[in-house]
């Protein structure tokens, strides 16, 4: 298979996961080694490129939310700045750590399965609340959450939500303010990791680059769609055993390959 069918492959992959509480990291590092891909699709760098991808889908999906935060809802747009605080502080000090030591399969595995469990025991605390009822100490709750996401196997949106969900807020409203916060953040990443592209542009493959980039956009705008719809109806469990049985699997292929 071509480096650049895989690299669309992992952008569909990448557009499916990000929005969905099971963790994009952790199926962006498991496919790669699952089915053998080596080189430029099985990098951090090339992992923020799909990212960017997921982050235009934001933008566009959430224009109207984003013009009236800066026309008008200037409150909601100052707990959102604040909301992003630790996952940014934590995003500067922690970078190296986390796209080194803890992108393993075993370390994935057991964030699967121990915020899967925070996800169940969050859908327990679900409450009326909607994003115009947000407080200060609101934001930086749910905004603690998302420096966890840090950790491969959490997943942003699950973490996140989770959050909203313990402070009382309905899920499709903890699920909105999720993917309006994961914004600024996802930004932050790539504006890092363009200028190490800029400082050494010869080690990125454009084309290779693009192509993720813009499954990563197809797919995720399709997902924001279908999860808001989703998180009106039903709960996070069939997500929460998903998360299970990737573990699992993760698990059993590790003591197989030992």
């Amino acid at each position: 298979m071509s480096e650049l069918l895989q690299g669309i492959i992992l952008g569909a992959v990448q557009g499916l996961t990000e929005f969905i509480p099971v963790s994009s990291t952790a199926h962006l590092v498991l496919v790669p080694e699952l089915f053998g891909w080596k080189g430029a699709v099985n990098t951090l760098e090339f992992d923020i490129a799909l990212h960017g991808g997921t982050l235009l889908a934001l933008l566009i999906y959430f224009w109207k939310d984003w013009i009236e935060l800066f026309t008008g809802k200037f409150r909601l747009l100052f707990y959102l700045a604040i909301a992003t605080v630790p996952a940014g502080l934590a995003g500067v000090s922690l970078e190296d750590y986390v796209s080194t030591t803890l992108r393993s399969p075993l370390i994935i595995a057991i964030s699967l399965v121990l915020f899967g469990v925070v996800m169940l025991i969050a859908e327990g605390y679900r409450g009326q609340r909607d994003l115009e009822r947000l407080s200060l100490f609101d934001a930086l709750f749910i905004g603690f959450f998302q420096a966890i996401a840090l950790i491969p196997g959490v997943s942003r949106s699950g973490i996140t939500i989770s959050g909203g969900l313990f402070r009382g807020f309905q899920r499709v409203e903890a699920a909105r303010f999720s993917f309006l916060m994961s914004t600024p953040v996802i930004g932050g990443a790539l504006v890092l990791e363009a200028v190490k592209l800029l400082k050494n542009p010869a080690t990125y493959n454009a084309k290779l680059f693009l192509s993720g980039f813009l499954s990563a956009f197809a797919t995720g705008f399709l997902v924001i769609w279908g999860l808001l719809w989703f998180f009106r109806r039903f709960s996070l469990k069939g997500f929460v055993y998903y998360r299970f049985a990737l573990a699992v699997i993760i698990l059993l292929f590790l003591w197989l390959s030992a």
